[in-house]
């Protein structure tokens, strides 16, 4: 959550929904002295701008300041380690998405996001069967990011368990320019480069960066080029058109796993295998979305948005074979297309003298690889055809295709001055297909082509009691549910010539969920909530061998948990922030894996029971300095569904500090971020469930950032 403006009380008018997502509020004219403490405004909770305090829903901002102020802004980690509910490990393995999960949903992912959707401006970076790669935004062009948890996450459909949504910079009313060098520990460095304004009815941003590192962990190195272009044309006052277009070129090592006795003896060094196959990965990603907003009045607006992409993704992973006869590696290849787009209507009115505003919405959705897994010695791909073996090198050849059809109504009634009713539901029909095409022939290489489809209606509905105009409370129940994605249907055993896993369940879950939130005084705001989640098939990696993950459902499930934030600001520009999490993830029934009897009781791997993070900062106008003093601590965390070992507690402390200056049209700004300022060793992210114990992603020393920018306004 970002720190609460204080300003004199004024009436705030909802416009119509703009492109993209976001839409405009009027600010009318103040109507008293008194002071009061709002909370943001918020667009992901209701699809609508509302401000957070009056929603029935957890959700918190981070605010640009958060995001970008003495941050490398590479990954999400930096940003919502705030957030509470969220836990967000950075992997320090460039060739790996940081680690996020929303109230434990999300914590087996080995690659990727799972079980949480993912948006920029609307637009989703989640494709239908559940997988996320959040990597492909540039942080430094967004000006804060939305986090819901709870129940009203379905709305958004398939592996809600949370809602994140990046909300990029708008554009000034007169062209800026700028730049920013970064330097830091491990020979990193980052440049970023910026354009803003506006043009006759055209608002522009232009965005493009460059980073590298040689990695705190030997086999780290990483590179990664990125850029983002919006512009929004003001057609009419009615009718606004937006373009987003978002692009990055990656290549990254990967340093692997290490077991625990390496892990605290040799934290730097890479895992066994990670240099003798290589293993690293490339990625390029293109996409481009449309967002057509119109007004046809003061009540009725539509909203129709559609996007379109391709990604190239090629990982080389290590197997753990020395014969010469089997590959060490494998090369795994994906080629994607997608597409997609949501078209929506919003109504807003009076029914019986009460205010309601209701929107409906129709969602599709389409992804398609072209994978193929081919076995690699040294990090070298084996050619396909070897002494008349025409599979030699190949070992996988399918088209996987996901889809999904939803249909979505979502609402509020005031149906008292200090009640209000939020409801909604969305049915959501999920497809997955394979279509193989490395066929020899032989039992081991059949035709595995198959496909699955999972429907289902996920109802939501929540009330919140405005006690005081200073007071609320709040109560919500939903349904949710998750299916596997093409990562977890990949294969039904770990033998050779393995068919889809196309016998998996859905999860699905029941979300209880009470809260408060008081603004304490003019300076003060907190939140407090409780929650309570049963699940069953919860999705769980069930084997591992020969760099197959066989995944299976475990049965019922439960977490239960509250979440506690506190902003304030006080005289003097000191201000502090605190959010506490409390999370018991543990499985609710017994059942057996191939890695033995998983006993209820037993805790869901890579959750942590406890996560705490505070800051106190202090800005000093005279002379535009600012600085922060930041603690996180997060407890142990065990590493598989058995509970055999854990990831110890760990508790590490961050010092950020910086200058700004404003020279006529210059602004000039220069800062220093200190991370694990006492040198702490401490594991940074678990790979749950590895089967060859290599658990442990250790987190890195102390290191430093040194930034340096320059902003010119014409």
């Amino acid at each position: 959550m970002s720190h609460p403006n204080t300003y004199k009380k004024r009436i705030l008018s909802l416009a119509v929904l703009s492109a993209l997502g976001t839409s405009h509020y009027v600010i009318a004219e103040e109507a008293s002295s008194e002071r009061i403490v709002t909370a943001p405004i918020v667009v992901t909770a209701t699809r609508v701008e509302q401000n957070s305090f009056d929603l029935p829903v957890a959700i918190d901002v981070v605010e640009k300041e958060d995001i970008q102020n003495g941050q490398l802004q590479m990954l999400l980690s930096e940003s919502l380690i705030r957030v509470p509910g969220i836990t967000a490990q950075n992997r320090n393995n460039q060739a790996q998405d940081p680690q996020i999960s929303s109230r434990g949903f999300g914590s087996r992912s080995a690659f990727g996001v799972r079980g949480i959707r993912v948006y920029v401006d609307g637009i989703p970076l989640t494709m239908p069967d559940g997988q996320g790669q959040p990597g492909i935004v540039d942080l430094s062009a967004i000006k804060s990011i939305e986090v819901m948890r709870g129940p009203f996450s379905a709305l958004y459909g398939n592996s809600s368990g949370g809602v994140i949504q990046m909300l990029s910079e708008d554009a000034p009313k007169t062209l800026e320019v700028g730049g920013t060098v970064m330097f830091g520990s491990d020979d990193t460095k980052r440049q970023v480069m910026n354009a803003a304004g506006t043009a006759e009815n055209i608002e522009y941003l232009l965005n493009v960066s460059n980073f590298e590192t040689d990695s705190y962990r030997d086999h780290g190195t990483g590179q990664k080029e990125a850029a983002t272009a919006k512009f929004k044309i003001n057609i009419s006052d009615a009718t606004k058109l937006t373009a987003l277009v978002n692009w990055f070129d990656q290549k990254a090592e990967d340093p692997l796993g290490l077991t625990r006795a390496v892990a605290f003896s040799e934290p730097t060094s890479a895992g066994v295998g990670a240099v003798g196959s290589n293993t690293r990965v490339y990625r390029s990603h293109t996409q481009v979305g449309f967002n057509l907003s119109h007004a046809f009045s003061e009540n009725n607006a539509i909203n129709l948005m559609t996007y379109v992409g391709t990604r190239e993704n090629e990982q080389y992973l290590s197997l753990p074979s020395a014969d010469p006869v089997f590959a060490n590696g494998r090369a795994s290849e994906i080629s994607r297309d997608f597409w997609g787009t949501d078209l929506r209507w919003d109504n807003n009115g009076n029914v019986l003298n009460r205010p309601y505003n209701i929107s409906l919405g129709l969602n599709y959705g389409k992804s398609e690889d072209a994978r193929r897994d081919i076995n690699a010695d040294n990090g070298v791909k084996r050619p396909a055809n070897i002494s008349g073996n025409a599979n030699y090198g190949l070992n996988r050849d399918e088209d996987n295709i996901s889809t999904n059809f939803d249909q979505y109504i979502q609402g509020k009634l005031s149906v008292l001055d200090n009640i209000d009713i939020h409801a909604g539901a969305r049915h959501t029909k999920v497809k997955l297909e394979v279509k193989d095409n490395f066929i020899s022939g032989t039992s081991a290489n059949g035709n595995n082509s198959g496909n699955v489809e999972y429907q289902k209606t996920t109802p939501v509905i929540g009330v919140v009691w405005k006690v005081t105009p200073t007071f609320n409370l709040y109560a919500n129940y939903g349904k949710g549910f998750e299916t596997p994605t093409f990562i977890e249907a990949a294969f039904s055993s770990t033998a050779a010539g393995a068919t889809p896993n196309l016998n998996l369940k859905p999860s699905e879950s029941r979300n209880y969920e009470l809260g408060a939130k008081a603004f304490i005084s003019d300076n003060t705001q907190a939140n407090l909530n409780l929650f309570r989640i049963t699940t069953e098939d919860e999705l769980i990696i069930s084997s591992q061998s020969s760099g197959r993950s066989v995944y299976s459902n475990a049965g019922k499930t439960k977490r239960t948990g509250a979440e506690f934030s506190i902003d304030s600001k006080f005289d003097n520009n000191i201000s502090t922030y605190f959010s506490y999490s409390l999370l018991n993830a543990k499985f609710d029934s017994d059942f057996t894996s191939t890695a033995g009897l998983v006993e209820s009781g037993n805790k869901i791997p890579g959750t942590y029971k406890t996560q705490i993070y505070g800051e106190i900062a202090w800005k000093y106008q005279p002379l535009g300095f600012s600085t922060a003093f930041e603690g996180r601590h997060n407890s142990k965390v065990y590493v598989n569904d058995q509970n055999e070992d854990i990831a110890p507690s760990y508790t590490i402390f961050n010092l950020r500090a910086g200058f700004e200056q404003n020279l006529g049209n210059w602004r000039l700004s220069e800062y220093l971020r200190v991370e694990n300022m006492f040198d702490k060793e401490y594991i940074g992210s678990v790979r749950v469930g590895d089967a060859n114990k290599r658990f442990y992603e250790p987190a890195a020393d102390r290191n430093y950032l040194l930034g340096l920018s320059a902003n010119y306004k014409f």
